[in-house]
């Protein structure tokens, strides 16, 4: 059975009904995914996958960028993603119980969420909201089959991504098409955009299904709710890690060895794409082994940022355009390693800032919001005073 937070405050949910292992690998996958966003707010697109394209100036830049590519990248999106599946099956369980129309209620949910995304993405280019909602109909589709068949499912999708990179790189090696924008530094030109660009969207789209579905499929088997024998995380752990970190490696070495030439600016990731999938689950078995442990200051915390997850995920964005975008635009002294500096101070506000708001309040400002809107009525807000 999941492990339950021990609070006793009520609202519209009780707060004791939480899954606590869902708070905290939801906390810890929204501070990682910081790291590598960070560097896409300050330099574009390319910098971000081409380490050679901008920001590495220093052996620490570098270090920064090689410890960001084997470690960071994909993996928290990939815990985020996983999460997303877990948080809508728990949803409709839960809007089942309570006799509500489930289905219907979360087809408008993600309704919401994809205007969330559209709106955030006016501010920035790389949201993953809008992936989420569309994926969500997918999952609706698939929700009622064997969770064994939900997870390969999951894994097959995420595998045909692979082949997109695969086309990618044909396209740039057969033709003279401009890679400015999504492998070298500079704003992708419309014809690069409508090709390998839409490709990559389709790649981005594929791996994000497939790990929704797989995270789906966890969630039902107990694997997420942290119920299961401390022996399988150990298990899952050692195994993701042994498997994926290797893959990680490779990837790094592979487009240094080529001088990031755009000869492997696409397949020389899909070693780091194969490595996604045990990585995330070996993080995650981490995490629910470490929630399963004593409590501590630092656990309370993270959770109560994974509880605002949709807030100081937009937040993120808030803080990284106006700082690294706009406030430090002709800053010649931002590079990796101050981009790094971002990010441990959004990391400190944003666990003070999680905690004190959820002392105060039942839900982020952002997820009260969705709520609001998902069932059209007021919302309990203000946490009541004992």
């Amino acid at each position: 059975m999941p492990t339950h937070s021990q609070t006793g405050d009520t609202g519209p949910l009780r707060e004791s009904a939480r899954v606590t292992s869902l708070d905290l690998i939801r906390g810890v996958a929204v501070l990682g995914i910081l790291m590598m966003n960070a560097v896409a707010f300050r330099f574009g697109l390319g910098p971000y996958f081409n380490l050679n394209a901008g920001g590495s100036e220093t052996w620490l830049d570098w270090s920064v960028g090689f410890f960001g590519e084997i470690f960071i990248d994909q993996k928290f999106m990939g815990l985020f993603s996983l999460l997303f599946g877990a948080g809508m099956i728990l949803f409709i369980d839960r809007a089942s119980a309570s006799g509500k129309r489930a289905l219907g209620l979360n087809l408008w949910r993600n309704t919401l969420l994809l205007l969330i995304g559209v709106l955030h993405t006016l501010l920035w280019e790389g949201d993953v909201l809008i992936v989420y909602a569309l994926s969500s109909v997918f999952l609706i589709v698939l929700r009622k089959l064997p969770n064994r068949v939900l997870i390969s499912c999951g894994v097959v999708i995420f595998g045909l991504s692979v082949w997109s990179a695969v086309l990618a790189q044909q396209i740039a090696d057969t033709t003279d098409l401009s890679l400015t924008g999504i492998w070298d530094a500079g704003h992708m030109v419309p014809a690069t955009e409508q090709t390998i660009g839409l490709i990559g969207g389709l790649g981005y789209f594929l791996r994000a299904l497939g790990l929704i579905l797989i995270g789906a499929g966890l969630y039902r088997s107990g694997f997420m709710g942290g119920g299961l024998p401390a022996r399988a995380y150990r298990l899952t752990a050692a195994t993701g890690i042994a498997l994926g970190l290797p893959l990680a490696v490779a990837s790094v070495i592979v487009a240094a060895a080529h001088g990031y030439s755009r000869d492997i600016a696409f397949v020389g990731q899909i070693p780091n794409t194969l490595s996604t999938i045990p990585l995330s689950l070996g993080y995650m078995s981490i995490i629910i082994i470490w929630n399963n442990h004593t409590d501590n200051w630092l656990k309370r915390r993270l959770r109560a940022v994974g509880r605002m997850a949709l807030t100081n995920y937009l937040t993120q964005t808030v803080m990284g355009v106006f700082v690294l975008t706009i406030l430090l635009r002709d800053a010649d002294f931002v590079n990796r390693s101050a981009v790094l500096v971002f990010v441990f101070t959004v990391w400190a506000l944003q666990l003070w800032w999680s905690d004190a708001w959820l002392n105060r309040f039942l839900y982020g400002p952002a997820e009260w919001l969705w709520r609001v809107g998902t069932y059209r009525s007021n919302q309990p807000f203000r946490r009541p005073r004992l």
